[in-house]
């Protein structure tokens, strides 16, 4: 898709570094001179991705190059709009999403899905905290705000707030 449409990726930004997001990360990095951006509590749950990929073979390679640490309340420059930083553990240790305003959107990860919050039986899950994340930093934002989560369909703020069963 991306030479397809002649694209340059800018940035290689993770909202956490669980196996399924982190397999193409190497690969996006050589091929593009990125440098990957995490939240700093994310770097031991990056570097335990090979060995979680052998428990569910599938081994792959890696990205081990530098790091940019990414923190609450941090913004990114993407064309004329900003990515805002949105600290939101308990899915993982260092989870973050990005809101842009502009546009009324929150790159999620897996905090919030369709009808359904993110699990927490993986290493370094809390649901205490992962509930106390999307009630205090989440559903703060604009009940119109588009939520695009890792996995599923996209959502809002404010049909998760009336529907989501996890949160009610």
């Amino acid at each position: 898709f991306i030479q397809k449409n002649q694209l340059q990726p800018k940035m290689l930004l993770n909202t956490h570094c669980h196996l399924d997001h982190v397999f193409g990360n190497k690969y996006i990095a050589e091929t593009f001179g990125l440098v990957a951006q995490i939240h700093e509590k994310e770097k031991p749950v990056l570097e335990f991705a090979p060995a979680s990929g052998l428990m569910w073979n599938m081994p792959f390679d890696n990205y081990t190059g530098e790091l940019i640490f990414l923190k609450e309340g941090d913004t990114l420059a993407i064309g004329n709009d900003e990515l805002l930083v949105i600290e939101a553990p308990g899915h993982s240790p260092g989870h973050i999403c990005f809101y842009c305003a502009a546009q009324g959107f929150l790159i999620g990860g897996d905090v919030l899905f369709q009808r359904s919050i993110g699990r927490t039986d993986l290493p370094g899950g809390n649901h205490a905290q992962l509930i106390k994340s999307i009630k205090e930093k989440l559903f703060i934002l604009p009940d119109d705000t588009i939520v695009y989560s890792g996995h599923g369909s996209p959502t809002t703020i404010g049909e998760e707030k009336l529907h989501n069963p996890y949160l009610n």
